[in-house]
Parts: C-alpha cells; sequence; structure tokens
C-alpha cells in the first residue's frame, strides 16, 4: 500500500484472505520508478508493527515510533556495511537495458521538450 497510513480492520483481513504476510508502504511508486529510470532497485523491510488484525494487539502510534527509531540504527548500520562490500563495478544486468523494448513512440513523433526533461532517467533509451 502506498503510506504512511494504517490499514483499516477490513483491509487488513482482506491482506490477510489473500494469503499477504507483510504489508509494505515504502516499495511502490519507488521500484517502478528505479525500473522506468534502469536503475537496479533493492528493497529492505523493517517491520514495526502487527496489522491491526492480532487481537489484543492495538496499533498504537507511539509503539510504532519507538520501533521506526530502534530500526534506524540497523539500518544506518545496513547502508554503511553493504557500501563497504561494493568494490567494484557491478555486474551488467538485465535492469540496463529494460526500456530497449518499453519505448514505443517513434523517434521522429517525440516531443523534444519532454525527451529533454526526461533525458536524466532516460537518456539512453531515448538516445537510441
Amino acid at each position: 500500500m502506498e503510506g504512511p497510513q494504517f490499514s483499516t480492520r477490513a483491509e487488513s483481513a482482506l491482506y490477510r484472505a489473500w494469503g499477504c504476510d507483510v504489508i509494505g508502504m515504502t516499495n511502490m511508486p519507488e521500484a517502478k520508478l528505479a525500473r522506468e529510470a534502469e536503475l537496479p532497485y533493492a528493497s529492505v523491510a523493517m517491520v514495526t508493527d502487527y496489522d491491526c488484525w492480532r487481537e489484543g494487539e492495538d496499533v498504537e502510534v507511539d509503539r510504532i515510533v519507538a520501533v521506526l527509531n530502534a530500526n534506524a540504527g540497523k539500518a544506518k548500520a545496513l547502508v554503511a556495511h553493504l557500501a563497504a562490500a561494493l568494490t567494484g563495478p557491478r555486474p551488467r544486468s538485465p535492469i540496463d537495458t529494460c526500456l530497449d523494448l518499453a519505448l514505443i513512440t517513434p523517434r521522429e513523433q517525440r516531443d523534444p521538450a519532454l525527451v529533454a526533461r526526461l533525458d536524466a532517467v532516460a537518456g539512453r533509451a531515448l538516445r537510441r
């Protein structure tokens, strides 16, 4: 779901009926936008609470914020560890060229102003 927001009990029951185990509020639209920019994307999920489906386990903002703050330190350590592990160029990936077949507007029909605005995120594919 797009966040930040809390589920209603009905939404929570629906997600459980769908077989969902985790509700994330940080993967969309970021994952889609990263793909459109041909950027590798990985998600780190840090759980803050049970959703409102759990009987006797109320979702309270102060408890969630406390867990969120504790998770912030873990996230910083993870990013530092990841940055230290990146020791050279990454191997080629299908993400590098995923826009090759995504652009269907013929080059001669593309709005030059729009192409210029999109250069930072799709310049490689737009110049093909």
